[in-house]
């Protein structure tokens, strides 16, 4: 899985022709924004972690980050993230392209609060360069299973 797998999940629910390539990596918050010519704030990061034995994806905002007392108090544990191997393996998608679709079955998948600040953002499409603009309400549509959260800190 990865790009593939991804632009099918969006194409499948009509999404497909939204999606941006590039040239250069957006593997990063800052690469993104700049191949974007967008604030960082707008790209949505998808963090990798795991709950219980089990992987989830939390997706928030470019310039936040996990307020640990805040995600302990969600998720009941201490944030452990997924190393580079375990986030191909149990999510899909390698570091750098990780997004909430495409993914493998039995991963949760969180929104953060941080996110709700923008009418756009740009999660990644699967690749280290690749990127969709959505809504916050085409993002709840794409992902019907999702729950939000706050566990950010800005």
């Amino acid at each position: 899985m990865s790009f593939e797998s991804a632009k099918k999940y969006l194409s499948d629910r009509g999404f497909g022709d939204k999606v941006i390539t590039f040239e250069v990596s957006t593997a990063t918050v800052e690469l993104a924004a700049k191949a974007l010519n967008t604030q960082e704030c707008r790209i949505a990061k998808t963090l990798g972690f795991i709950v219980k034995d089990t992987p989830i994806l939390i997706v928030m905002a470019g310039d936040v980050r996990v307020d640990n007392k805040k995600y302990k108090q969600v998720f009941h544990e201490k944030a452990h993230m997924l190393s580079y191997e375990s986030s191909v393996e149990l999510i899909g998608h390698a570091p750098g392209g990780v997004c909430p679709f495409g993914i493998n079955e039995n991963v949760s998948i969180y929104l953060d609060e941080s996110l709700k600040r923008f009418e756009t953002v740009f999660p990644a499409v699967g690749s280290s360069n690749s990127a969709i603009e959505l809504t916050i309400k085409e993002i709840e549509e794409l992902l019907p299973n999702a729950s939000w959260v706050d566990v950010a800190k800005e």
